[in-house]
């Protein structure tokens, strides 16, 4: 494929097309005239020899290959968008720029937290918005991450990115502070008898990872997107979860809970940010990475 030949205005209008499915509606959403944007469906035809739109009654349908193409010409779109935007300076105390990470809850409470309150007075212009990363995270890494500034994420789960490690935590086991069967320590035994509340993801189960390597099958009982209900899944039962030291502070001030160290070496939490080359050399992701590195060093010292 030669880029040079193709038209990038062309990427802007299939991404438009392919949303709307309305010629018309797709060249107004582009600022074209509704010859214009169906001279454009032509020559993306032409170009992919496949209909992409196809007519069904009234309306227009997406074929396979439109369907395919949807999200591709979304991530491209994005990714032009931040590519084009790229900046050779950078003065965090006059600039106006908004940084969008991809966090878990755990990641935007215990960094996330910290990174905003460094750069509250640095960069009074910089707005940092947190969004929860999707599965596809995992199953299509370059296309999320073309999308965003950065993922907050331990090593292990994707790799073949550009990161920069921040800090450690450890794992700790969380359980009612009255909790009838277990007195001031935990076996591998009452791991594999007692019930669980437990932290999942498709792609991100540290429990049942770790417990598995142990020949542990955890009996879960409650599921939940974020670590820090886990508290209350466990307050006032006889179940067990998982949770890093860092949160595991604020668990025993928000519910009647206790913690205990793990009755194994948990592996412990290496939390990193990762992000898409492209953001490499943008003077604006250069600060963003050094001010990261430095809050992470923060954590670090201040564990």
């Amino acid at each position: 494929m030669n880029l040079s030949r193709l038209d990038l205005n062309l990427v802007v209008a299939l991404r438009a097309l392919l949303e709307e499915r309305n010629v018309t509606r797709a060249g107004e959403r582009v600022g074209l005239s509704q010859p214009a944007m169906s001279a454009a469906l032509s020559r993306l035809r032409r170009h992919f020899g496949d209909e992409l739109l196809a007519r069904t009654g009234n309306a227009y349908e997406l074929t396979p290959l439109g369907v395919a193409l949807r999200d591709r010409s979304a991530s491209a779109c994005d990714l032009l968008e931040r590519l084009f935007s790229s900046q050779a300076d950078f003065d965090p105390a006059a600039e106006t720029r908004e940084f969008t990470l991809l966090a878990s809850d755990y990641g935007a409470a215990v960094f996330g937290a910290a990174l905003a309150r460094a750069m509250h007075d640095e960069a009074p212009g910089v707005r940092l918005t947190f969004q929860h990363p999707a599965p596809s995270v995992v199953e299509n890494t370059a296309a999320v991450l073309s999308t965003v500034d950065g993922l907050l994420m331990p090593h292990g789960v994707i790799d073949g990115f550009p990161a920069v490690d921040l800090y450690q935590d450890r794992w700790l086991c969380l359980l009612a502070d009255d909790h009838p069967d277990v007195g001031d320590a935990l076996t591998l035994d009452d791991l594999a008898r007692l019930p669980w509340a437990v932290y999942q993801r498709p792609y991100d189960a540290p429990v049942a990872r770790q417990l598995s390597m142990l020949g542990i099958s955890p009996r879960v009982e409650v599921s939940v997107q974020t670590f820090q209900l886990l508290p209350h899944m466990v307050e006032g039962t006889r179940r067990i979860a998982m949770i890093q030291a860092r949160l595991a502070q604020r668990a025993v001030r928000s519910a009647a809970v206790r913690v205990l160290p793990c009755p194994f070496e948990a592996v412990p939490v290496g939390q990193a940010m990762w992000w898409h080359p492209v953001h490499t050399q943008d003077a604006a992701h250069i600060w963003l990475r050094r001010k990261a590195e430095e809050v992470g060093a923060e954590l670090t010292v201040t564990r």
